[in-house]
């Protein structure tokens, strides 16, 4: 495995919120000489090396994904980040390497490396006429910092991207590294296992665990994950009152009454956008309809904004600035006029939909879990709260997305609504953040924090939001690392958190 030390001292997210300081940054790549296979076992290696290194020297080491999170979750101060992006390939999977006991196409599984973007995956698939399941709204992240933080997915009958992970080659020291799946879900033949000269490990609690892990369960190297059929997305955007109909469907998910543009058939997506300062227009309400697959279709279109069908908030809010406070209402409305146009029958593949985002601005973003019966309650409070301490200069939005089996899953409700906060960067907003934090907690509402993304866990929350996971997560961490390999993979925050 190529290893390049940069030498770099300071660290900065994507967001551009926060520099932290390293010992260095190390950049990975593949070895150009070596086959596909040879090139993934020699990175394996590789790995290990470095972990003996960091081990020897007592120095923190972290992998690095895309830099996609607004919370310090992916590094380690006074540590080594190692760059993975270029990790990439990708590899097919042959009948060969399936378990018999497996159920399903082994076409549809595809394994890869960690550094693969959702976006490349996306368009490797479609070279196979396969999709993703789902998706976040925005797709830079790499497959294991999307998984390892959780973000939450697009479907909400399916789940978050986790979801579809289906087996985890993770280096948990210097002389081990496993393949982890599920008992109770065999996925691959002992052929894959010599392949990758790799331990099988096959638990239920251990997978579930290792799936959400802000990467501290040792360094994702490869992933399994389950496609299907290329589909299409038809998608909507339409203005609808915010009455007790809507109320209805985002607190039931029950689309027998919902005129919608497909009356009563349920979607594939459904997301609810509230501008607190034009509410007598209605509600932003976006839905989207799974159809199979035709190569006549015309492409989704970008407004003049350069917003596509499946961005969020976070691609335009960034343009706003905080302002006097009597000058929030015609800053964000003219801001939201002209990002959020409304559109009928845009047609596309899910990576065309939710495809990379180009963001604008630097602004930040919180998102918090809640059980859908509770969403009109937030909507409510969300509004109060916004005249008493506000005005914020944003929108609420929702989203809805179903229980996930990751151990530290937030969306771990049956069905969760996530509450999505984006605004400019500012101590205003994040004053705003715990203002709301602290008023659902006043009326006992049950919440959880998007790991990625603004929040204020603390171990007391964390014994709150996760009970009994929480102690089946830690135990998991204790049983898959040796108390050297634990030192390497803990940072400051996961200590904070008391998940450390």
């Amino acid at each position: 495995m190529k290893v390049i030390k940069t030498g770099n001292k300071t660290w900065e997210n994507r967001h551009e919120t926060f520099v932290e300081n390293i010992k260095d940054l190390y950049e990975l790549g593949n070895e150009d000489n070596l086959d596909a296979l040879n090139s993934y076992n020699d990175a394996t290696r590789g790995f290990q090396s470095l972990i003996k290194d960091a081990i020897d020297t007592q120095t923190p080491l972290r992998s690095l994904g895309a830099g996609w999170s607004w919370t310090k979750i992916a590094t380690v101060a006074n540590g080594v980040m190692l760059d993975t992006k270029p990790l990439n390939t990708v590899f097919d999977i042959t009948a060969n390497s399936v378990s018999v006991l497996y159920p399903g196409d082994p076409r549809h599984l595809l394994f890869a490396q960690s550094g693969n973007g959702i976006w490349e995956l996306g368009k490797h698939l479609r070279q196979r006429n396969l999709s993703l399941k789902t998706s976040g709204a925005s797709n830079g992240q790499t497959i294991a910092g999307c998984v390892g933080t959780g973000a939450h997915g697009s479907a909400f009958d399916f789940g978050a991207v986790q979801d579809f992970v289906v087996g985890l080659h993770l280096i948990v020291g210097p002389n081990r590294h496993i393949w982890l799946e599920r008992a109770s879900a065999p996925i691959v033949s002992a052929a894959f296992i010599e392949r990758l000269q790799t331990e099988l490990v096959q638990d239920d609690d251990l997978f579930n665990a290792a799936l959400i892990s802000f990467g501290s369960f040792g360094i994702i190297h490869g992933v399994m994950i389950e496609t299907e059929e290329l589909f299409l997305l038809e998608s909507y955007m339409r203005r609808m009152p915010y009455d007790d109909s809507l109320k209805g469907i985002m607190q039931t998910l029950d689309f027998s009454n919902a005129g919608l543009p497909y009356g009563n058939e349920r979607p594939f997506h459904f997301a609810v956008t509230i501008n607190p300062y034009d509410m007598d227009k209605g509600a932003y309400v976006t839905t989207m309809y799974k159809r199979p697959f035709r190569p006549d279709y015309q492409p989704p279109v970008d407004n003049a904004a350069g917003i596509g069908p499946g961005d969020d908030a976070a691609c335009f809010i960034g343009t706003l600035s905080e302002t006097a406070p009597a000058l929030v209402p015609f800053v964000v409305n003219t801001v939201i006029s002209a990002s959020l146009t409304l559109f009928d029958k845009q047609f596309g593949t899910l990576s065309e939909i939710f495809n990379n985002t180009a963001l604008r601005g630097k602004l930040l973003s919180a998102a918090i879990g809640i059980p859908i019966e509770y969403a009109v309650q937030v909507v409510a409070l969300m509004l109060n709260i916004n005249k008493t301490i506000g005005p914020f200069t944003g929108i609420f939005a929702f989203r809805f997305v179903k229980q996930t089996k990751a151990t530290m899953g937030f969306t771990r409700f049956e069905h969760t609504c996530v509450m999505e906060l984006d605004a400019p960067y500012s101590d205003k907003t994040y004053n705003f953040y715990t203002q709301v934090w602290k008023m659902l907690e006043d009326e006992q509402i049950p919440f959880t924090f998007h790991w990625g993304k603004v929040n204020e866990v603390t171990p007391q929350r964390i014994t709150r939001m996760y009970g009994a996971a929480a102690d089946k997560w830690r135990a998991a961490r204790k049983k898959m690392l040796d108390a050297d390999t634990i030192k390497v993979f803990t940072n400051p925050i996961l200590q904070q958190w008391g998940l450390g």
